[in-house]
């Protein structure tokens, strides 16, 4: 493991564990994330309604405008429960508070008319009397709410049966309730609270409390305790979790058991808000009586009076996204526990979630650092998809509700966080490799090595190159007389200055070689023309050490010139990194390499300082070239024709070079046929070349030694592609 893996992993599992302390701590983010999590699972798959014996009766819109505004006069809710009951209902529950007198009472109002005798009102009916007297005998529960003033506790009118310990301090705490009139609480079966969720800020109604506790006494909300008065049961039996004092596991209500999470909730399953559910208040207390169709789901329901009118304000948001009246979520409990379609969160989910932000953390830190980043993607994309149908999988099935949300968010930000660092690391790397190859290869090269795919595998490659190969004249007499570090001194002003121009032209340095230069064009990437763009390269040389000898830079005295000699050839080589896996180069090997570096020798036989293959001479039409004949060259059996590189384009098309081209062809073609005018050509060559520039002069003296290199030619010139220009060389000699 590197030290860069080491330090990834340190920081990845740092980050896997603070994703984890901070999953263990559960913040209110979190939750209200997950719980709109299971929300959207509701919304896929919400409770399917059906016909249970639970019914809403609505104080609607239609039954203020027949009986008007609310609160109505309460004989007329003691009206309701005598029909409610003669139909025979099961339970009759309101979702009303009761806790002042009824306003519109005959003797409350008598009470306020000044000059009243007070014995006749005593004899006016009373209604809140009337609806004592209706309720009393009759399956009726009656709601309170909670409030932070007085000190108020209802009575409770079941018992209570614990298993496993007590979980007298598990519900939600009551401080004090709305008061209820006395007569009332007195005469009705049941009392329940009316609050669906309690201390919780959120809109949206997700768990309803079935207790609230003041620390000594238990109380039962609506719901419950309408189902409990409909059976004519007595007694709650809760369970406790073994040994974890004041954690509920379920209640039994009759002969209906309710899982509940560890303070009593339940975790509401929500079906869609249907007319079904509704029962109008008009319809019965109508004049003309009770529709048949109205009775008939009356008997034997658990009723619920509250009213769905806008203007009352009692709207509740469900996990479906409905507003729908706060009555019907007392309902739908019922519905829920009648139908046995349950949502429970077992205890050891907490725990799983955990222990899955954990592991899977650690997976993606490991895969992101050893195997790549988008091996670890691909993975994290898979196990994304697999808590999640997991998750669905449970909630369809069984009703869990296990969250996939956290693990998926602490795994995605831990492979970000881990990715993130891979790429920092492997920038630094990349900007390593590319000062390293900035001194190798020209800044447009390395754009395009970096932006290109593919573009420098490992391993050999055969392709076309042109290579070149760079030596300094008389470096050993040189070195001779100079001190090792003047040596070093002056290698290293004339090799910079030099090698400037092959990454200047798009080449690629290979090595330094004692005094030499190896260099080639069209690897590690395509480079268009690469011919033409080394022996520019060749000639920026020329026109470089020629300014360095004129400065005195070598610091060699003016009579001292130091002379260079570039061959360069065009051929198929073997590129790419070579040598041992601890140790390699980028290099080039093949008979390519051989020729060019061959070519360059021949330089001095030749006496000039730039020679090109035939193959190379062949790819530069705008070059200036003359023939210098053909070379035996060391290690080949055949010998090669070369070309001395006189200027590029500018020079091609001077006047001069024609003229010296047309007298070189000539004077080619008068060695070949063993003339006795050549050296009177050759003089005249001599002439010419002198006008173009110094080093000619020497070629052409060299030349007239190199007769034999011409003498088995045939007579021609060089153009694109190695175009024969002999026919023209020909019309020259011709009388």
């Amino acid at each position: 493991m590197t030290r860069a893996q080491q330090i990834g992993v340190t920081i990845g599992l740092a980050i896997v564990a603070a994703f984890t302390m901070l999953r263990a701590s559960d913040p209110p983010l979190l939750r209200q994330l997950r719980d709109i999590t299971f929300d959207e699972y509701q919304r896929i798959s919400p409770r399917p309604f059906e016909p249970t014996p639970v019914r809403v009766v609505d104080i609607d819109e239609a039954s203020l405008r027949e009986f008007g505004q609310w609160p109505w006069p309460r004989d007329r809710l003691a009206l309701l429960v005598q029909r409610l009951s003669d139909l025979g209902a099961a339970a009759i529950a309101f979702d009303v508070l009761f806790a002042e007198p009824d306003r519109l009472s005959p003797r409350s109002i008598m009470r306020d008319v000044a000059g009243v005798d007070p014995t006749l009102i005593s004899r006016l009916p009373d209604n809140d009397e009337l609806f004592a007297e209706a309720i009393a005998g009759r399956p009726v529960v009656l709601g309170f709410g909670l409030t932070t003033e007085g000190n108020y506790r209802p009575p409770v009118k079941a018992g209570f049966a614990f298993t496993g310990e007590s979980p007298i301090n598990a519900p939600p705490r009551l401080d004090a309730a709305t008061p209820v009139r006395p007569q009332l609480q007195i005469n009705a079966a049941g009392l329940g609270h009316v609050s669906l969720n309690p201390g919780n800020p959120s809109a949206v109604v997700r768990k309803v409390p079935l207790f609230l506790t003041d620390g000594e006494q238990l109380y039962p909300n609506l719901a419950i305790e309408a189902l409990r008065v409909a059976q004519g049961a007595s007694t709650y039996v809760l369970a406790a979790a073994p040994e974890s004092p004041d954690t509920l596991t379920s209640v039994k209500i009759g002969e209906f058991v309710v899982p509940v999470t560890a303070s009593g909730e339940l975790w509401l399953y929500t079906s869609p808000d249907v007319a079904e559910r509704y029962i109008s208040a008009s319809k019965i207390l109508a004049p003309q009586g009770v529709d048949p169709q109205v009775a008939a789901a009356i008997e034997g329901s658990i009723l619920f009076v509250g009213t769905s009118s806008a203007g009352l304000q009692d709207i509740r948001t469900t996990a479906l996204g409905q507003n729908v009246p706060g009555v019907s979520m007392h309902a739908q409990t019922v519905e829920q526990i009648l139908t046995g379609h349950f949502l429970s969160r077992p205890d050891w989910a907490d725990g799983m979630e955990i222990l899955a932000v954990a592991t899977l953390g650690t997976i993606l830190v490991v895969l992101t650092t050893f195997v790549s980043p988008a091996v670890a993607l691909a993975c994290g994309l898979c196990i994304t998809m697999l808590a999640v149908a997991a998750s669905w999988f449970a909630f369809f099935t069984w009703g869990l509700l296990l969250d996939p949300l956290a693990p998926i968010i602490a795994g995605s930000i831990t492979h970000f966080a881990a990715t993130s660092f891979r790429i920092l690391i492997i920038d630094r790397e990349r900007r390593e490799v590319r000062r390293a190859f900035g001194q190798y290869l020209s800044p447009s090269l390395l754009y395009r090595i970096e932006h290109t795919r593919n573009a420098m595998r490992l391993g050999g490659d055969d392709r076309e190159l042109t290579v070149m190969f760079v030596d300094v004249r008389g470096f050993t007499e040189l070195s001779e007389r100079l001190q090792p570090a003047e040596v070093v001194r002056f290698l290293n002003t004339l090799l910079d200055a030099l090698s400037r121009h092959v990454t200047a032209n798009e080449g690629t340095l290979d090595k330094f070689i004692g005094d030499s230069i190896m260099a080639f064009w069209n690897a590690p990437v395509d480079v268009t023309n690469h011919p033409a763009k080394a022996v520019r390269a060749a000639l920026a040389m020329r026109e470089t050490l020629a300014s360095l000898n004129a400065s005195d830079a070598f610091g060699f005295g003016p009579d001292h010139q130091v002379g260079i000699g570039i061959g360069i050839h065009t051929g198929l080589a073997c590129v790419g990194n070579m040598g041992a896996e601890s140790r390699f180069n980028y290099s080039a090997v093949g008979d390519a390499v051989n020729v060019a570096a061959r070519i360059e020798s021949a330089c001095k036989e030749v006496g000039f300082d730039i020679l090109v293959s035939e193959n190379t001479a062949g790819e530069l039409p705008h070059v200036a070239l003359l023939d210098a004949g053909r070379l035996g060259l060391k290690g080949k059996t055949s010998k090669a024709r070369l070309y001395a590189v006189v200027g590029g384009e500018e020079v091609r098309g001077s006047s001069a070079f024609a003229d010296l081209q047309r007298i070189h062809s000539e004077l080619v073609a008068a060695l070949h046929a063993h003339s006795p005018e050549s050296r009177k050509m050759l003089n005249i060559a001599k002439l010419k070349a002198a006008e173009l520039t110094a080093t000619l002069p020497q070629f052409y003296s060299r030349l007239g030694r190199r007769a034999d290199h011409f003498r088995d030619n045939p007579v021609h010139d060089v153009g694109p592609r190695g175009t024969d220009l002999s026919h023209e060389a020909k019309l020259h000699l011709d009388p």
